[in-house]
């Protein structure tokens, strides 16, 4: 984002001031397009696409002050844009991807998803996990949005996002020991590893 305020880039954007615009896109397109591409895979470019244009038409009736607000708006957007995509021509989910890892990944499962949200090899080890959880490992640690906002768009109660997050981070954590050469906190011995239960304070 520029230096201008939130809201002054959003009301110039609900002008049609384009640079203003550009700057909403700008900020919001990764998240999107990452989260797009766990969920959809090939079809990530053209939803996005599609969001964007969905963004466009409602700019004006969209109300919030801080970009948390707009991100998780746009996200829901495209996440409805994906439903309908899978209602029209009745898809089942499809299996998810092997994950054939090409560098050292660190023990944390939140610090591996944050360091390597943006390649490939972070997204096909999320892809890994069942759908729900990927989903939620998506919108709260790789868009950073809030329980709270991740609940709103998953349609979900705060508690069961809260689940979702934790089982998440610990399948990752169990990925991540499965792979030779990158062994999490419990399989060394480290006396790193937080104590059971600390991690859901993380989710």
């Amino acid at each position: 984002m520029s230096d201008a305020p939130f809201p002054q880039t959003l009301a110039a954007a609900k002008r049609g001031e384009e640079s203003a615009f550009t700057e909403l896109f700008r900020s919001t397109q990764p998240p999107l397009l990452r989260y797009l591409r766990v969920v959809a895979r090939d079809e990530a470019d053209d939803l996005a696409a599609d969001t964007w244009v969905q963004v466009v038409r409602g700019l004006r009736s969209f109300t919030g002050d801080e970009p948390a607000a707009f991100r998780a708006w746009v996200l829901s957007i495209g996440r409805h844009r994906w439903l309908d995509l899978l209602r029209s021509r009745r898809r089942g989910r499809e299996q998810p991807m092997a994950y054939v890892p090409e560098q050292a990944a660190p023990a944390d499962p939140v610090e591996f998803v944050h360091e390597l949200m943006s390649t490939e090899a972070a997204l096909q080890l999320i892809r890994t996990l069942p759908h729900e959880q990927a989903e939620v490992i998506m919108l709260r640690y790789v868009a950073d949005l809030d329980v709270t906002r991740t609940a709103e768009v998953l349609g979900k109660q705060p508690g069961a996002v809260r689940v979702l997050a934790h089982r998440g981070l610990h399948r990752l954590r169990a990925a991540l020991n499965d792979v030779p050469g990158q062994r999490g906190p419990e399989a060394s011995g480290s006396a790193s590893e937080a104590p059971p239960g600390t991690a859901s304070d993380q989710v």
